[in-house]
């Protein structure tokens, strides 16, 4: 039997800090995504429509690089440098605490972050949103397409140390 120093880094027998309250979070960040990325679409096409009446009309040629396609790549392009930066995480992540690391430990980079955000939508959209329970029968509350992708969404340094704390202080959560 072999070694492998990087199989499973996070183990929620040792670590359940990591895992306290991530499937809520998680959900919540996504909803502040959602809205950071409509929000940006729905602000380029205010500058798209005001440019077309300064222009007298001609400004309104850009609109095409709204279209439903363009949405998608921003999107993408948005989780792809966001889960690829120096915090691994969305801002939506960020502000719920998270993070996305690679089953080993490893934080992700820009290609796993966009292919993150493909496979959501794929399993999500083929397998219905109930596709998201999986969560509720694996001990690291990974969904299908952090499996596949050998992902793993954890509580960030700061939240886990303090939900330690909170644990060594007395065994209950106190404050959160």
């Amino acid at each position: 039997m072999t070694f492998d120093p990087r199989a499973q880094a996070y183990d929620p027998m040792r670590r359940p800090e990591l895992f306290e309250g991530v499937p809520a979070r998680r959900v919540v960040a996504f909803l502040i995504d959602l809205v950071i990325i409509a929000s940006s679409l729905l602000l380029a096409g205010a500058i798209v429509l005001l440019l077309g009446l300064v222009t007298l009309g001609i400004g309104w040629g850009l609109f095409f690089l709204l279209a439903p396609p363009a949405w998608l790549v921003w999107a993408i392009l948005y989780c792809g440098v966001t889960l690829g930066g120096p915090r691994s995480a969305t801002l939506g992540m960020q502000l719920m605490d998270l993070e996305m690391r690679t089953y080993y430990g490893a934080p992700a980079y820009f290609v796993l972050g966009a292919v993150h955000a493909v496979f959501f939508w794929l399993s999500v959209s083929a397998l219905t949103p109930f596709v998201l329970l999986v969560c509720f029968f694996n001990e690291r509350r990974r969904l299908l397409h952090d499996i596949l992708l050998g992902t793993v969404i954890v509580n960030d340094a700061r939240r886990a140390a303090m939900l330690r704390g909170a644990v060594a202080g007395g065994g209950i959560y106190k404050g959160l």
